[in-house]
C-alpha cells in the first residue's frame, strides 16, 4: 500500500525532463505553492533514478521520452526499488497506447503537457497521498482495454457460466467495499477519510486490507476490479 504524505509536510518533487527550459520553468510555478517542493532535477531517466535513490521524493514527475533510459523504463525501475515513491507521467503523448503502458509500468499518474497548471498541482496532490490522477479524455482507456482484455480471454465455456463474482465480492466487508469504491474512482485516501468520518491511518488499513485480500497488486488492477464487480461506471 503507498504511504501518504502528511498534510503538514511539503510534498517533494523531483523533476524529470530532458527540456531544460520546461525543467525550469517547472521549478518556478511549482516553487510559488506552499504544499509542494521540488527537491532535485533530472535530464534523463537514469539521471531520474539515481536521484530517486538519494533524495527518496514523495513524487516523482517524469517525462515519457528521454535520452538514455526512457519515462517508462525508469518508472518501472523506480516503482521496484522505491516503491513508496510515485510516479506522476507529464508528458506530450496523449494516445491511448502511452497511457496504458505507462499504468503498467507503475505510474499513478497521467497528464498532458497541454494541461492547465492546476491541473498538474491537483495531479501530484493525488499521487502523493496515495490517490490516482487520469487525465480526463484517457480515462476511458483504461475502461475500454479492461472490457475488451475481459472479454477476449473468456473461453465459451466461460462466458456462459460466468464469474462467481458475489463470491469475491464475501471476502471484503462493508466499510473495505465503500474503500475499493472510492478508491477506484480516483479518491485520495485524506478525501476518502473525510467522506466517511474516518481517520487517514484507518483509511490506510482498509485499503492494505484489501489489497492483500484481493490479490492485487497495483491501482490499474483496484480499477479492473471494481469495474468487473460494477462498483463503478463503466461510462467515462
Amino acid at each position: 500500500m503507498p504511504e501518504t504524505v502528511s498534510s503538514l509536510q511539503p510534498i517533494r518533487v523531483l523533476l524529470a525532463d530532458d527540456h531544460d527550459l520546461l525543467r525550469q520553468g517547472l521549478t518556478l510555478l511549482l516553487g510559488l505553492q506552499p504544499d509542494i517542493q521540488v527537491v532535485g532535477e533530472a535530464c534523463t531517466g537514469r539521471e531520474a533514478v539515481a536521484q530517486v535513490g538519494c533524495l527518496t521524493p514523495d513524487v516523482v514527475v517524469m517525462d515519457i521520452s528521454m535520452p538514455d533510459m526512457d519515462g517508462l523504463e525508469a518508472c518501472r525501475t523506480i516503482r521496484a526499488q522505491n516503491p513508496t515513491t510515485q510516479v506522476l507521467m507529464l508528458t506530450m503523448h496523449d494516445s491511448e497506447g502511452y497511457f496504458l503502458r505507462a499504468l503498467r509500468a507503475g505510474a499513478a499518474g497521467y497528464i498532458v503537457k497541454k494541461a492547465a497548471p492546476t491541473e498538474l498541482q491537483t495531479a501530484i496532490s493525488a499521487v502523493a497521498q496515495g490517490g490516482v490522477f487520469l487525465y480526463p479524455g484517457l480515462a476511458k482507456a483504461l475502461v475500454h482495454a479492461y472490457l475488451t482484455q475481459s472479454s477476449s480471454s473468456l473461453t465459451p465455456a466461460q462466458v456462459e457460466e460466468g464469474p462467481d463474482l458475489v463470491q469475491e465480492l464475501k471476502v471484503l466487508t462493508p466499510r473495505e467495499l465503500e474503500i475499493v469504491t472510492l478508491v477506484a474512482e480516483g479518491y485520495t485516501n485524506q478525501a476518502i477519510a473525510d467522506r466517511l468520518t474516518l481517520s487517514i491511518k484507518t483509511v490506510q488499513s482498509h485499503r492494505a486490507n484489501v489489497m492483500e485480500k484481493l490479490g492485487l497488486r497495483d491501482i490499474t488492477h483496484l480499477v479492473r476490479f471494481a469495474l468487473r464487480h460494477g462498483l463503478i461506471d463503466a461510462e467515462p
